[in-house]
This record gives structure tokens, sequence and C-alpha cells, in this order.
């Protein structure tokens, strides 16, 4: 178990960039981490996952081009990059870390067993 503290949240206009970051309390080099976003009243959605060492990423479709996911084992952290945000961006976006489960269950909610509190993004059109 680690836990997992996200920061870089905000309020950003349309079109502009935010850089969301997790840091884990202990080393996340064998987990999966993943991104996922919930606004009120819809369940939590994946937004992008990266594997161990990187070597896959995957994305949800909204997002695809324009966030990209990163991570730095060293430093126990994964960030997501977001470019280009519009107003359907805006939810708590949360942080994950989990056993891997293959590339196509990066954004399976359940694949995750640790979560960070999340940070608020909201994107003003």
């Amino acid at each position: 178990q680690v836990q997992l503290i996200e920061s870089g949240g905000g309020s950003v206009q349309a079109g502009g960039s935010l850089r969301l970051s997790c840091v884990a309390s202990g080393s996340i080099s064998s987990l999966c981490m993943g991104w996922f976003r919930q606004v009120p009243g819809k369940e939590r959605e994946g937004v992008a996952g990266i594997t161990t060492t990187s070597e896959y990423t995957y994305f949800h479709d909204s997002v695809e081009g324009r966030f990209t996911i990163s991570r730095d084992n060293a430093k126990n952290t994964v960030y997501l990059q977001m470019n280009n945000l519009t107003s359907e961006d805006t939810a708590m976006y949360y942080c994950a870390a989990g056993i891997c489960g293959g590339w196509r269950a990066l954004l399976v909610r359940e694949q995750y067993d640790n979560w960070g509190q999340g940070t608020q993004v909201t994107v003003s059109s």
C-alpha cells in the first residue's frame, strides 16, 4: 500500500494547460499508475495509464492527443500533462496505483487499489 498525494489542479481557461503531479509515499516502480476523473453524479472514469517502465501508455479517447502521462520512478512520481483543455475536462482528478494487469487494464478502475484524495480541475469557457 502506498499513499498518493495529487497536486497541480486549479482553474484555467479553455485552451490552457495544467500539469498534475502525484507523489507516492513509497516505491511505485512495480506498480502501474493511472489518472482518473469524476464529476458529481457520474462514475469515475479512467483518463490515462502507464505501465511500470513507461513501456505502454493508454488514454481515454476524449483526451487522446491532448494529455500525456509520464512517471519518474526515482522520485515516486507520476505526471499528467493536460493541454488544450476544454470545459468537459472539468472534474476532480485522482491518481491511482495498482498491480499491473496488462495495458488494456490501465483505465479499469478495479485494477487499482491505492487512490489519492484528488485535485480539482476547473476549465472555464
